[in-house]
Parts: structure tokens; C-alpha cells; sequence
């Protein structure tokens, strides 16, 4: 359907996590390691009491993990997949990786060490991987 609209470059940011086709203690357990490191890293650069992270927290996150634990069927809509399945689904589709610039992902690693030495940054098959300590957090990805 993308592939279609004839783009020049399509982005792919995705949670770096599988929620998607797993059973539920599986599905339990990834979303427990997730949003353990995700809660983390913003706990390690937000006060508690901090307006935006409560928003966030509470508007975003939290809303996240109640749909991926406690919902099934039509009604789990968040399902989260690893940056392996989207490239294998978007190879399938005719698309070819786009290698994002090694100039952006040194001024994003610059920007990390600003909030914390524990944020990662890493580059693999011209995919950026943003992680907590050792957990991956978020991918990003360009395809052409």
C-alpha cells in the first residue's frame, strides 16, 4: 500500500519490543523489561513531581501497558514489533534500506550524554537503536 504512493524516503520509528504475536506471560514479561527501563531512564532525568513526566506517565505510558497486558483481540491495539520483522516486512514490500546520516547520530549521542551515560545509541544495517543501559528502547529506520 506504501510502497504504491511512489515515496521517495519512509521513516520507521518503532518501541524496540514484542508484543505483538506473543503469548501473555511472554507479552507480560516484555512489557515488565520495556517500560521497567523506559520508567528508568525518565526517572533518572525528571523530578517525580514534574508536570510533563506526569502527563506523559500517565497519558501515554501507562495507557500502553494496560492495552498490551489487559486487552486481547480487536481490542489490543498497541503491538509493538522488532526492527527485524518491520525489515523483513518492508524487504517483502519492495522497500530497500535508506542508511540514515552518521553525522545526525553523532549530534544524538552529543544531545544523550547531556541527560545521561546510560542512554545508548547505536547504529546496525543503517538502522539508529535507542537504548536504557543494555535494553533497547526505540528504533528508527529510513527505506526507500
Amino acid at each position: 500500500m506504501v510502497k504504491g504512493l511512489s515515496p521517495k524516503v519512509t521513516t520507521l520509528v518503532e518501541q524496540e519490543s514484542h508484543t505483538n504475536t506473543t503469548p501473555f506471560l511472554t507479552r507480560f514479561v516484555e512489557t515488565m523489561d520495556y517500560y521497567s527501563a523506559m520508567f528508568e531512564s525518565i526517572d533518572a532525568n525528571l523530578p517525580r513531581d514534574n508536570k510533563e513526566r506526569i502527563s506523559v506517565e500517565q497519558h501515554c505510558l501507562a495507557k500502553d501497558i494496560v492495552n498490551i497486558i489487559a486487552c486481547e483481540g480487536k481490542d489490543r491495539v498497541e503491538r509493538h514489533e522488532l526492527l527485524g520483522k518491520w525489515k523483513l516486512r518492508l524487504s517483502m514490500a519492495g522497500f530497500k534500506p535508506y542508511p540514515l546520516s552518521s553525522y545526525v547520530n553523532s549530534v544524538i549521542k552529543k544531545l544523550l550524554a547531556c541527560y545521561s551515560d546510560n542512554y545508548t545509541l547505536e547504529e546496525k544495517d543503517g538502522a539508529m537503536l535507542l537504548g536504557w543501559k543494555n535494553r533497547k528502547l526505540i528504533s528508527a529506520s529510513a527505506w526507500h
